[in-house]
Parts: C-alpha cells; structure tokens; sequence
C-alpha cells in the first residue's frame, strides 16, 4: 500500500537527487585545453583529433592561448580553462600559492630546447660571469628554474645578478637593445635569438639539471571527470607519437600559426620531444628537488610536497 508518507519522502529523495552536484560519470559540454606558442600544438589543432577523441562523447573543445605557463595555471585554478600544457617550475610556484590543480602527465625533455643565451660578442663565457649582470627570465617559468639552478652550480646566489622579470616579447625587446646581458628563455625564442640575433648559448637545460614538462588539470575537473583526463592524456599520447616522425608538419603548422620564422621552428621541433607519459618516481623526484631549492631560497613561500597532488594514470586501463 502506497502511504502518504511514502509519497512525500520519495518526493524529497528525488528532490535531493535533482539538487545535487553532478555526479564523475556526468560529461561537461566543451572543455577548455590552454595552449603556448611552442610545442605541437598547432599541428594538433590542424589535424582536429582531439576534437574528433571528443565529439562522439558530445563534448566541444576550446583551444585558449597563453604567452607562457604562470598565467595558464593560473586561468586552470580559477577555473577558466581545465586542462594545459607547462613547463617545471610554474606549477611549483602555483602549488605554493594553493592554486586548484593537479600533475596529469609528463612530458620528459632531452634539455635542449631551453638554454642562458648572451649576445655573440659578450664578455660572458662562463655562469660565474653572471655576476653582477642583468639576466632576464619569465617570473614563475621554467626559465626561472633554468637560472636558479645554474647560478647554485656556479656557486652564485639570486643576490649575485640584478634578475630582470620579463615577459618573452618584452625580453626579446631587452635582449636587442642591450639592456640586459643575459636572457634565460626556451624556444621558439630561443632559436629565434640564436638566428636573428646571434646569440651565443652559455649553458643548456641538459648542462644544469633534469628538466620535464606536465600536462595539468584543474582538481576539480580531475575529480569530476577522471575517465575524461584519462582520454585527454591517451589522445595527446598518441599526438605526440605521431610528431615524432613527422617533425616537417609540426614545424610548417606552427609556423603557420605563429608567424615565427620557419627555420627558428625547424630548429626548435627537431630539438623537441613529444613523448606523454604517466609520472613515475623520477620525474617526481626531480620537480620536488625544483620545488625544495625554491623553498630554500625564498622563491615560494612554503615547502610543498610535489607527489600530494600527482594524479596517478594508468595507461590503456
């Protein structure tokens, strides 16, 4: 016998069922992926397969350009993108600001395509020469890494140089006119200084430290929609198996998209790695050893535990 009082409590059971938040299997209707100008992304964007990983779900996607990796994480953690592609030290410097994302996957670096530039014909030749002198370096990227770790090989501190933060066009600008002697910076401004310019390379990633990339979420978007990441770390797997035979089409469409000279981006593609993987205990190891000099230094206010916001993703499960 239905009761009254069974009518009503079903009534508030589904009530609360309407009422509550979207539950992990639920889908989004567009995710928003953060892009910079290096890497094989306009190729990917030419070719539509994420979008076509995507479209069968009934989920859009929605490409959203950034200069360079501070201010993607920073769009990820309020919310206005849910997925992006950085460099090391960025998200160090957003976990020690409590910022709302988590590591999805890695990118391991040959440590060739970032490097301490100076102009051909400087004084400089070795990172002891550093003292003194006016370096430019992206605030919060990982070309900030690339500049604290070397000044510790040459014994230097922060204190030894006058640090210049500066945005890539910005420091382009600096780097012509000579009003800084040093400029820590990863391609394609890093070919095109070495082109345009003559630069002459002081020190490589590869020379100093370990360097990775990361493919980043928003911890809410991870949490809510797991299978989700999982497909987006799958489909830029599977790009990037891809780029790494065809170096000639990566290269055309970013120069393409980007207006940067062909030659820079050749030189930059075929120094480039674009292999996607799950981070294992190196790789955290190696961004929590970025992530304890900050600390040390004073560069971010805390120490933070890297591993604490590892997403753990198992291929092909």
């Amino acid at each position: 016998m239905i009761t009254r009082r069974y009518i009503l409590s079903t009534a508030l059971l589904l009530a609360t069922v309407l009422a509550a938040p979207a539950r992990a299997e639920d889908k989004p209707t567009e995710i928003r992926i953060g892009t910079q100008k290096g890497g094989f992304f306009p190729a990917v964007r030419q070719r539509h397969t994420i979008e076509g990983a995507f479209r069968p779900l009934g989920i859009e996607i929605k490409w959203v350009d950034f200069q360079f990796g501070p201010p993607l994480l920073e769009a990820i953690n309020v919310g206005s993108v849910d997925f992006g592609f950085v460099g090391d030290a960025p998200p160090i410097f957003a976990q020690a600001g409590s910022a709302k994302i988590r590591y999805v996957a890695a990118v391991k670096s040959d440590g060739t395509s970032q490097a301490i530039v100076v102009p051909k014909d400087s004084p400089i030749h070795s990172l002891a020469d550093l003292k003194g002198k006016r370096v430019a370096f992206g605030k919060g990227s990982s070309a900030h890494n690339l500049l604290v770790a070397a000044l510790e090989k040459a014994g230097l501190t922060w204190n030894d140089i006058t640090p210049a933060p500066l945005a890539p066009a910005d420091a382009t600008a600096a780097f012509v006119k000579g009003s800084v002697d040093a400029w820590s910076i990863w391609d394609p401004y890093f070919a095109l200084a070495e082109l345009k310019e003559n630069a002459r390379v002081l020190v490589l990633d590869k020379d100093v430290h370990k360097p990775n990339s990361f493919y980043i979420a928003g911890s809410d978007f991870v949490e809510r929609y797991p299978s989700l990441v999982a497909k987006l770390n799958a489909a830029f797997a599977a790009e990037g198996v891809w780029a790494e035979s065809h170096h000639e089409e990566v290269a055309k469409a970013q120069a393409e998209a980007t207006g940067v000279d062909i030659e820079a981006i050749r030189r930059f593609v075929d120094r480039s790695n674009y292999r996607v993987v799950p981070l294992d205990a190196e790789v955290i190891k190696s961004q929590q050893a970025i992530a304890d000099r900050f600390a040390r230094l004073g560069l971010i206010p805390k120490s933070i535990d890297v591993s604490s916001i590892v997403w753990k993703w198992n291929p092909g499960s």
